[in-house]
């Protein structure tokens, strides 16, 4: 048990620091270990079979939630192919995190016109996330031509679903200072 425990352990932190490689993709599907308790590191949930996914074009609710981990681990790239195929599938959260690797510049150069057109996109399938990410940058003016009010009824009905930032905005009188890191003003002033 402490061997299996210590070569997931290893794996993880190998799939956490190093850049994808193709080798890589096929170590993580050789790393399944099958014994009577079960199986440790499924290949349907390595990182080999999310790259067959995305160009078998299969988006399953899965794969697409692997792509949180995918970018949080600082592979850019292969989440915004991933999200990318799930978004287009009409997974509303892959949406919302488009928006966020273009608002932030990660895996491409900073978009906040295509990060406001994914929330877009999730608001108009009715995806909280997405409402108040646009009602944002509409109250804003960041990434699409400011409209306060239009804005407002969004953050509402994000808020009205129970999203705990949308219910926090409206609670402030909609001030965005009340929901944006502090190191994230710079993106937010005037242009010139």
């Amino acid at each position: 048990m402490l061997i299996r425990i210590l070569s997931f352990s290893l794996l993880t932190a190998s799939i956490l620091v190093a850049p994808v490689r193709a080798e890589d993709l096929a170590l993580a599907d050789d790393a399944t270990i099958e014994d009577e308790s079960g199986t440790l590191n499924p290949p349907e949930l390595s990182l080999g079979a999310v790259q067959r996914n995305i160009e078998r074009g299969h988006a399953d609710m899965m794969t697409c939630a692997q792509g949180y981990f995918i970018t949080k681990s600082g592979r850019h790239e292969l989440a915004r192919e991933l999200f990318r195929l799930c978004a287009d599938k009409g997974w509303t959260g892959a949406m919302t995190w488009m928006s966020q690797l273009e608002n932030n510049g990660l895996g491409a150069p900073y978009d906040p016109d295509a990060a406001t057109e994914w929330d877009r996109r999730a608001a108009e399938a009715g995806d909280p996330v997405g409402e108040f990410n646009l009602g944002l940058a509409m109250i804003r003016g960041h990434g699409v031509v400011q409209d306060i009010e239009a804005g407002r009824r969004l953050i509402d009905r994000a808020a009205e679903t129970g999203l705990p930032i949308a219910e926090r905005m409206v609670s402030s009188g909609y001030d965005p200072e009340e929901v944006t890191p502090d190191a994230d003003n710079w993106k937010y002033g005037p242009r010139f």
